[in-house]
């Protein structure tokens, strides 16, 4: 059983990352929307409310950390058309795709949201 529920995201400014988030969320899966007037919510399958979902919020004040999410990749091609598709939304490549040394098959991208959200896409083996 996947225990995984949800994300809560703050972003500064939601006309400044909705438009990356549009993109990016539903080719990680997340792909109905439950927006409100305060929350914009990408689901992935399945029924609300064991559904994962992806939620976003403006705070204009928000500060970024260095806290990381991580989201799973089938193959080393998805995290390469993934980061592609971050590149042309308006997200930061921070570094990769490539291997990484934390495993002899770590094949990640790490990026920021245009607020400064840290990311990872990751495929590995073992």
């Amino acid at each position: 059983m996947n225990k995984f529920s949800h994300i809560d995201v703050r972003v500064r400014s939601l006309q400044d990352a909705l438009p990356f988030y549009e993109q990016l969320l539903p080719a990680l899966g997340f792909n109905r929307t439950f927006h409100s007037r305060d929350w914009r919510v990408f689901a992935a399958d399945g029924e609300l409310p064991s559904a994962p979902y992806f939620a976003i919020t403006e705070d204009p004040e928000h500060q970024p950390s260095s806290h990381l999410t991580g989201f799973w990749a089938e193959d080393r091609a998805e995290v390469d058309r993934l980061a592609e598709l971050v590149s042309q939304a308006g997200g930061h490549i921070e570094s990769g795709p490539q291997l990484f040394p934390i495993s002899p098959t770590y094949y990640a991208v790490y990026f920021e949201d245009p607020c400064g959200n840290k990311f990872e896409i990751v495929h590995r083996l073992n």
